[in-house]
């Protein structure tokens, strides 16, 4: 799934030919941010499509500055005025989930970023791996809920995935050039999120403004409510058992509250490597997008005189019980973490609705779990979309139907 560790650099040689390139998700964080790294390259990446939910007006701004042949709104209602507006400059509009899988398979593409949130970014993944394209990996759900069936595809048909996160990208920029047997165990970093001193007898009253101000990254709301959970930190250790091919007791969470150090590698003779960096999502993007190579860019560097200390800690699971059931879930395999991902998505968006609280979200997610756990289908080794798919339809009912622990 991912490519050859071992390359042999293109810089300083002759530019690179131009890359063509999917934005699966263009109006969210990490989709401006892309676009972002193609303003500074604009003779080595063609944009030829765009994708965004619900963000119409964005996503025709950026379709008139990028020029793709192809721009997909999901929702549907706002198709017909986006087709009208961009009609005059031939760009064509779909609409939907048929229109993520049509952007995916563009005809001129080298690269898909994915950057959708949620479940609805596994069918147009899947559908570029099924093309062969490189996948360049922000929606961490697709992994979660379906690493087995992306790695068998993956080597099916000869793609490559590209992490994006910058844990998983730290990771990766540190085996470079080693061995994938030679690595004994990774550490995941976790900055803690807004919360990690606060005392736990207060987390019930945290309103969603407050889970919403993480102190070092800037993101999109959902990734930041997982990030004040620390689910975020969870859905990634499943992820990188599928990237990097690991066992669960391989993997390793520390928090580290400045975020500079991004993830580490400890090899089998005792040698560790980390990857260090200011915190900015621009770099992994870039990476990504530009692998093997790194390209010269304005991007923030860290001033080591300014770096006064690098603090660790074990994450505390009991405080932050969304942890532990990511890697329950990674241990119980089949559908679980299918489960995990649907009814955490239901309860996040609950809690930015004010309907439960902050406390609920592990709750829900666990009952979830519970519930499937009976289910005798629960275990099963092969999986296919369409199992997936009841799964995460069963998990997202319960989860909205679930009431909250506390009185309401």
């Amino acid at each position: 799934m991912l490519p050859s560790l071992s390359y042999t650099s293109a810089n300083g040689a002759a530019a690179p030919s131009s890359r063509g390139l999917v934005l699966l998700g263009s109006t969210g964080s990490i989709g401006t941010q892309a676009l972002d790294i193609v303003r500074l390259f604009p003779d080595r990446f063609r944009v030829r499509a765009l994708t965004a939910g619900r963000n119409a007006d964005l996503l025709a701004a950026q379709a008139e500055e990028f020029r793709p042949s192809l721009v997909v709104i999901q929702d549907e209602a706002a198709a017909p005025a986006l087709r009208a507006r961009l009609a005059p400059l031939g760009i064509d509009v779909l609409a939907g989930e048929e229109g993520l899988v049509a952007a995916a398979c563009i005809d001129g593409a080298e690269v898909v970023l994915t950057a959708v949130v949620g479940f609805c970014g596994l069918r147009p993944t899947l559908a570029a791996i099924g093309q062969g394209r490189t996948i360049a990996l922000a929606n961490k759900e697709t992994l979660v809920v379906a690493g087995a069936l992306v790695e068998a595809e993956a080597q099916r048909h000869g793609a490559t995935v590209l992490p994006v996160d910058s844990e998983h990208s730290a990771l990766f920029q540190c085996l470079v050039g080693e061995d994938l047997g030679a690595v004994e165990r990774v550490t995941l970093t976790a900055s803690g999120g807004p919360f990690r001193t606060r005392p736990a007898e207060t987390f019930e009253a945290i309103t969603p403004g407050e889970a919403l101000r993480h102190p070092n990254w800037s993101m999109g709301a959902k990734i930041t409510i997982d990030s004040a959970t620390l689910m975020n930190k969870g859905l990634e250790v499943i992820e990188a058992r599928w990237l990097f091919g690991l066992d669960p007791d391989q993997i390793d969470v520390l928090v580290h509250p400045q975020s500079i150090i991004h993830s580490m590698v400890t090899f089998v003779d005792g040698s560790a490597k980390a990857q260090l960096g200011v915190p900015d999502m621009k770099v992994p993007i870039q990476y990504a997008l530009t692998y093997p190579d790194r390209w010269p860019a304005p991007h923030p560097r860290l001033d080591w005189t300014q770096v006064a200390s690098l603090d660790f800690e074990p994450p505390d699971t009991d405080r932050f019980p969304c942890l532990r059931l990511a890697f329950e879930a990674l241990e119980a395999g089949g559908l679980a973490p299918c489960v995990l991902n649907a009814a955490n998505e239901v309860a996040v968006a609950r809690f930015l609705r004010e309907e439960i609280g902050f406390t609920d979200i592990p709750r829900i997610a666990e009952a979830a779990l519970d519930l499937e756990a009976g289910q005798p289908t629960a275990a099963r080794a092969h999986l296919d979309v369409e199992a997936l798919v009841a799964a995460d339809v069963r998990a997202r009912r319960r989860a909205q139907e679930l009431r909250r622990a506390v009185v309401l």
